[in-house]
């Protein structure tokens, strides 16, 4: 026993200990919502996969996405999760990070229902050697690997990081899939979008009102310093955008409306931090905001995981759902 008087102590994870209510809020919800790919009728999306235009430019978007979520599972919601400050909060990071994986998962079971080895193998190489991808990822993944121990302040800097991946960056691979899904084409390819689109949407809110916890209690010095540091962050991330926008969407003559729904959750990111939007309002495609709503279809986003899902109904998601 006189050995073990200069070990560390460790702290077990307290689930009865009081004050973090939104931390069993959000982990909650996540389970609520769990689902898994192979549940998903994909394979009556063949059929039209094969007269299907642009093959290309839907096999890049998922390709994009597939590493933006390997991102956040092996690196991001670790790291978040390792630094992070409660035992709660650090549960509810690793939970994250469990369906960020699941995703990742999800956009290959696609591929491997609508494509051959060799065009997977190709997009896989494409993801490699795509300079606005890589350049993407290698900008959040720099911010993350920045947090030192015992600093809020990098602390803080990887949690807007997240929240611009999960509430800004898939955007622009999500708007294709939705797009079509709400014209009626591959729509169970875009069942699994939209279901992957409502765990981020927990995701970005809960990392960025835990992030505003945080800022708070930084000096007026400090908020200053860290809010430009943000933007001048934001505005970096979306002319990359812009530009990846141009590369993956040229043949498809949708580059301005994908840029005006990036801008649109590049606003929505920046308001799950409680900052100020930097875009104005402008039209997003009614087709893509209406398609996650929809009504009355084969899948109805944020309420329910669609009729070719074979597991219970979960709980609606709305915006009050996150008003606490």
């Amino acid at each position: 026993m006189c050995g073990m008087l200069g070990l560390n102590r460790y702290e077990a994870v307290n689930w009865n200990r009081q004050g973090r209510d939104l931390v069993q809020t959000f982990w909650d919800q996540q389970w609520r919502q769990i689902w898994f790919p192979e549940e998903i009728a994909v394979s009556k999306d063949v059929k039209q996969w094969s007269q299907f235009e642009h093959q290309e430019t839907y096999k890049q978007v998922l390709g994009g996405l597939t590493l933006l979520d390997t991102i956040q599972t092996n690196i991001g919601m670790n790291e978040i999760a390792r630094h992070a400050p409660d035992l709660q909060e650090k549960a509810l990071y690793t939970v994250f990070a469990a369906f960020e994986a699941i995703h990742a998962k999800s956009y290959s079971y696609i591929f491997t229902t609508l494509c051959t080895n060799s065009e997977i193998e190709a997009i896989f190489d494409w993801v490699k050697r795509n300079e606005y991808l890589q350049y993407k990822a290698d900008r959040i993944s720099g911010v993350y690997r920045s947090i030192a121990d015992g600093d809020p302040v990098t602390l803080w800097k990887a949690m807007f990081a997240s929240v611009m991946l999960e509430s800004f960056l898939f955007y622009s691979g999500f708007f294709y899939p939705l797009y079509l899904g709400g014209q009626g084409v591959l729509r169970n390819s875009a069942e699994v979008i939209s279901l992957i689109l409502r765990d981020e949407s927990i995701h970005g809110v809960a990392v960025g009102y835990f992030a505003q916890q945080l800022f708070k209690a930084f000096p007026d010095k400090v908020k200053e310093e860290l809010t430009v540091w943000g933007y001048e962050f934001l505005l970096d991330l979306y002319h990359n955008e812009i530009a990846y926008t141009n590369d993956v969407y040229a043949e498809t003559g949708l580059g301005p409306e994908v840029k005006a729904y990036v801008r649109y959750n590049a606003n929505k990111a920046l308001m799950n931090l409680g900052m100020d939007v930097m875009f104005p309002d402008e039209e997003v495609n009614p087709i893509v905001m209406n398609g996650i709503r929809n009504e009355g279809s084969t899948y109805d986003f944020f309420s329910q995981k669609g009729s070719t899902y074979a597991v219970a109904k979960v709980a609606p998601i709305t915006d009050e759902t996150f008003v606490f």
